[in-house]
């Protein structure tokens, strides 16, 4: 099974930035989107960021021209470099495949945005 493994979040103020990454395991590159979706308490995940396994990149709209997602598939890593962050990004972010996801989330990384 798949293992996820998100790093990279922290404590920033609005304006800054974080670059998070996830491992992952590589047979999933080969044939999968890749996304990052983040969660706040009481909420469901959304889907923030997406990219194909040929490169090609979506965002929802809140995020687009802020984030940007990339993947290196020789070293099976998806990040997602985040700039002019803002409160209402503060979440936990996660990694997965975008359009049926692993069972098995991983621990996903913390992103607070405060001044």
């Amino acid at each position: 099974q798949v293992q996820l493994v998100e790093s990279g979040g922290g404590l920033v103020q609005p304006g800054g930035s974080l670059t998070l990454s996830c491992a992952a395991s590589g047979s999933i590159f080969k044939r999968n989107a890749m996304g990052w979706f983040r969660q706040v308490p009481g909420k469901q995940r959304e889907l923030v960021a997406s990219i194909t396994s040929g490169g090609r990149t979506d965002y929802v709209d809140s995020v687009k021209g802020r984030f940007t997602i990339s993947r290196d598939n020789a070293k099976n890593m998806v990040f997602l470099q985040m700039n002019g962050l803002k409160p209402e990004d503060t979440a936990v972010y996660y990694c997965n495949a975008r359009d049926v996801v692993v069972d098995n989330w991983g621990q996903g990384t913390q992103v607070t945005v405060s001044s």
